[in-house]
């Protein structure tokens, strides 16, 4: 199952990265991704889920993302902004998933689609995040 969901999490980064670039509409990003890629090795639900719900609860996001941020979100580079949307919104919705497993997923993709230190960034940020979110868990 983990390898399902971390194919689902790339495959919703891909639509949060469009998402962001084009401002389409969460089923629209969804059908094209869908029909331009092979879903046969992610979990469909939990990929749906985390796109449609990280795009409709994006504005929540950023602002419990925004006093971990050194800049303004709009400045994050599309990549790490997307990132940080997705796994803000497994944080928050997705309990039974151990913090540490969303960060370091999160860490993952940043390290294989953002930039040289990106993963940095999207750790601490993320770090900071977490123990407001869920203190009670270490």
């Amino acid at each position: 199952m983990k390898g399902k969901r971390r194919k689902s999490r790339e495959a919703a980064l891909q639509g949060l990265y469009q998402w962001k670039l084009s401002g389409a509409e969460a089923d629209a990003i969804e059908s094209h991704l869908r029909f331009e890629g092979d879903f046969s090795k992610l979990d469909e639900a939990y990929f749906s889920n985390l796109l449609k719900g990280a795009i409709s609860e994006s504005q929540r996001l950023v602002e419990e993302l925004q006093p971990h941020l050194d800049r303004p979100f709009s400045e994050l580079s599309p990549v790490e902004a997307s990132i940080l949307l997705l796994a803000s919104f497994e944080l928050v919705h997705q309990p039974e998933i151990p913090y540490r497993v969303v960060i370091n997923e999160a860490v993952e993709l940043a390290k294989r689609y953002g930039g040289t230190d990106g993963h940095k960034y999207v750790n601490g940020v993320l770090d900071k995040l977490a123990s407001r979110l869920r203190p009670f868990e270490s």
